[in-house]
């Protein structure tokens, strides 16, 4: 009968030390370490930048429909607003005017246009809305086209029935076929009809006065050329 072997007993302390891991492996062990961690880190940031792709695609197409969803949410209120065509503004007449002319003085050719002036020496304002007389010393200075249309520009002053002073500004355009005007130029009675005068008077006077009204009234008027006058009928946009 043979003895068992004895068994051999060893502390830490009496084993062999291990040889101490070379640098590259170290270096080894990081790299591996790190590329796992940024492999991860990298996945997070793709998932977290999809999202945010996401969510601005999403915040982008908000923004386009934005304007849409707008529309649709004002469409009622606005389609009841329009709900009627707006009224044709009604003209009343305001006043008649006589205007006496002088002589007309030709000024020729002025930048390829010819230039003449008209003065203006007096008449009258009747009603029904504005009384008085037209004060001397104004002019009517138009410009003539190439074919025929009088470019008229008339400033004059007014002096109510009260003493009042108003200034008159008096754009508009006289037109009409050739032997028409003719006869005007000769100075014989042309019916009026037979030729297009229209003005847009406007009106500097007081704002404290009885006639600030004028200041604040858009006009509309249709005149007449005769020899030694011209008449207007002016009325007021309603």
């Amino acid at each position: 009968m043979t003895s068992p072997a004895p068994v051999l007993f060893t502390d830490a302390a009496s084993r062999a030390p291990e040889p101490a891991p070379s640098f590259g492996k170290i270096m080894g062990h990081i790299g591996h370490g790190t590329m796992i961690l940024y492999s991860k880190a990298r996945s997070r940031h793709v998932g977290r930048q999809g999202e945010m792709m996401t969510s601005d695609m999403h915040r982008r197409g908000l923004l386009k429909a934005m304007p849409g969803l707008a529309l649709a949410g004002t469409a009622a209120p606005l389609a009841a607003a329009q709900g009627g065509t707006l009224a044709t503004p009604p003209l009343s007449l305001a006043m008649r005017l006589r205007v006496l002319i002088g002589a007309l003085r030709e000024l020729g050719m002025v930048d390829g246009v010819r230039k003449r002036v008209i003065p203006i020496t007096g008449g009258s304002v009747d009603g029904p809305r504005l009384t008085g007389k037209v004060l001397p010393g104004g002019a009517d200075w138009q410009s003539i086209r190439a074919d025929g249309t009088a470019d008229i520009l008339a400033r004059y002053s007014l002096q109510a029935d009260d003493g009042a002073i108003i200034s008159v500004i008096n754009p508009g355009y006289r037109h009409g076929p050739a032997p028409v005007l003719a006869r005007i130029a000769a100075g014989e009675v042309v019916d009026p009809a037979l030729y297009y005068f229209r003005t847009t008077p406007r009106f500097e006077v007081s704002g404290d006065g009885p006639h600030a009204w004028l200041g604040r009234t858009v006009f509309l008027c249709t005149a007449a050329r005769f020899k030694d006058h011209v008449a207007l009928d002016i009325f007021a946009v309603g």
